[in-house]
């Protein structure tokens, strides 16, 4: 592999990586705006493990559209 490839391939996943963050963030911004509370205080003051749950799942339903992305 020259360095010219590897270069090209170092490239396309720092630009993959930089859309997940972006849509990941923007996924997060619309849950935190939809919900109707506040997600800080339910997971920190009244430790809710389903909503914890729950923020885990999308957080791994995100990742793995992004890695199917990625992927092709």
């Amino acid at each position: 592999m020259n360095e010219y490839n590897l270069l090209s391939h170092v490239k396309t996943a720092v630009i993959f990586s930089l859309l997940g963050i972006v849509l990941f963030g923007i996924v997060w911004f619309v849950v935190v705006k939809v919900s109707p509370f506040s997600i800080r205080k339910e997971l920190e003051e009244d430790q809710n493990t389903a909503l914890g749950i729950v923020l885990g799942c999308l957080i791994l339903g995100i990742s793995i559209i992004v890695a199917a992305a990625i992927h092709g």
